[in-house]
């Protein structure tokens, strides 16, 4: 156990694999907040609706109307602050509390890849990602350092190693590798696709994409880690995410992935990817060349950093789990689906016709949902338990501040998953006017009619 800790914990190893990702990070979050900006996402998603849907706790973070662009401005500022190494720590705590803070303004833009933005940047503020090659350590020699422990990369490397294999355990369902599903939905459409378009339809090709997606994830950490099948597992990196990019509207997802994987290579790598910045930039890297080592001298301040990255790992094991604490199927309640890899997993869609009544008049009438959503928003709302719960609410208020009184909200919403007839979600008889939001089961969600055997 001791030469466990001494060699993947203590040792000192080189910060170039910590300098590279660094800056490799900041770039591409650079670029996927200037590509967010020119399609003109800020304004569709953040400006124009008049209503968002909010995360259970975080119900005060909220777009800020025509500042939202100052969010973002900061945002990517912070990015190349980031990817420079200048005043580091504050740039990756401003970049990890404005990006969050984007994320968590509207639910419906939920994407797996953005809360593995949030939580990779949280734990970069504990690594000394400026301890070489960053201008934190130009400005200040007495701050370089040449070597790290080797926790600093081993822990970016677990988190990846956490991504990958938990999305390949969920992909272990009756859905993904006995039906194909949703892949037998969805490639048939990408009959267009240069080269391997024609074949998409043919089932043989769906249950290969399922199972070889499921074997890839699985076993991908694996083959990072070992030396001598690395090479082959990057290119296996390469092939799998551009694959996903060309066939799914995935955004910077596939490349982000692809970035980070390169941290699995050793620092000689890392060195000539360096030499090559420095030779672009005419800077001189001989500076950087210092042989000191980043000592971690034993606080209590040191005690604590270990001990939030211990218990972030830990949640980081167990969150994806906590669907066992919830009856029924996870893929029809999704009590638990989110923060827990499970990436493209089910084709969900949904209709839901919301009925206001007055108990005081007995008069009702059913809402025309576009006059308060958007369709992307109602898209999403249709099949999510906790979108139809928070938009009821959000619809009594409304009628009430209109005139009328003790409204009731009832909803007549059927929905879709992976293929099947569309049959009754929601209990239409409950009044979700008087439901509760919490970490509770939602019980007037209806029995899925079916089962999916799997993790």
């Amino acid at each position: 156990m001791e030469s466990l800790i001494a060699k993947y914990i203590k040792a000192p190893i080189e910060t170039a694999p910590l300098a590279v990702f660094r800056i490799l990070f900041g770039l591409m979050m650079l670029f996927s907040i200037v590509r967010f900006w020119s399609y003109g996402w800020i304004d569709k998603l953040y400006i124009k609706p008049q209503f968002f849907f909010s995360y259970y706790g975080f119900e005060w973070v909220k777009p800020l109307g025509v500042y939202t662009y100052l969010i973002f401005v900061i945002c990517g500022l912070a990015a190349v602050l980031v990817a420079l190494g200048y005043r580091y720590k504050l740039s990756i705590i401003i970049f990890f509390l404005s990006f969050t803070y984007i994320e968590l303004m509207d639910k419906t833009t939920y994407l797996n890849h953005y809360y593995f933005i949030s939580i990779l940047s949280f734990l970069m503020i504990f690594l000394p990602a400026n301890a070489n090659y960053s201008l934190d350590a130009y400005l200040n020699p007495k701050k370089s350092f040449q070597y790290v422990p080797s926790w600093t990369v081993n822990s970016i490397k677990l988190l990846l190693g956490i991504v990958y294999f938990y999305a390949g355990l969920a992909k272990l369902n009756s859905d993904w590798l006995l039906n194909a599903m949703p892949l037998k939905i969805w490639l048939p459409a990408k009959f267009d696709t240069p080269f391997i378009g024609s074949f998409l339809g043919e089932e043989w090709v769906q249950f290969l994409f399922s199972w070889s997606g499921a074997i890839y994830d699985l076993s991908i950490p694996f083959l990072l880690l070992y030396k001598r099948t690395r090479p082959y597992a990057f290119v296996m990196v390469v092939i799998f995410h551009v694959l996903t990019r060309v066939l799914f509207p995935i955004g910077m997802f596939p490349y982000v992935m692809i970035v980070s994987a390169l941290i699995f290579f050793d620092a000689k790598v890392h060195l000539k990817i360096l030499r090559l910045l420095f030779k672009v930039f005419k800077i001189n890297g001989a500076r950087f060349n210092n042989q000191t080592v980043f000592n971690e001298r034993s606080s209590f301040k040191l005690r604590l950093k270990h001990m939030v990255v211990v218990l972030f790992f830990m949640l980081q094991l167990a969150i994806p789990f906590r669907y066992l604490f919830y009856p029924g199927e996870l893929f029809w309640t999704e009590e638990g689906y989110r923060f827990s890899w499970r990436v493209m997993l089910m084709e969900k869609s949904g209709y839901a016709q919301f009925k206001i009544v007055d108990q005081e008049s007995g008069r009702w009438f059913y809402v025309d949902n576009t006059d308060f959503i958007t369709p992307f928003q109602e898209k999403q709302m249709a099949f999510q338990p906790d979108f139809i719960l928070e938009y009821a609410h959000f619809l009594k208020n409304h009628f009430e501040k209109d005139g009328h009184k003790n409204v009731q909200v009832f909803v007549n919403c059927q929905v879709s998953l992976n293929g099947r007839l569309s049959t009754e979600f929601i209990d239409p008889t409950i009044d979700l006017a008087k439901q509760k939001e919490s970490f509770l089961h939602k019980h007037w969600i209806t029995p899925f009619k079916d089962e999916i055997k799997g993790i």
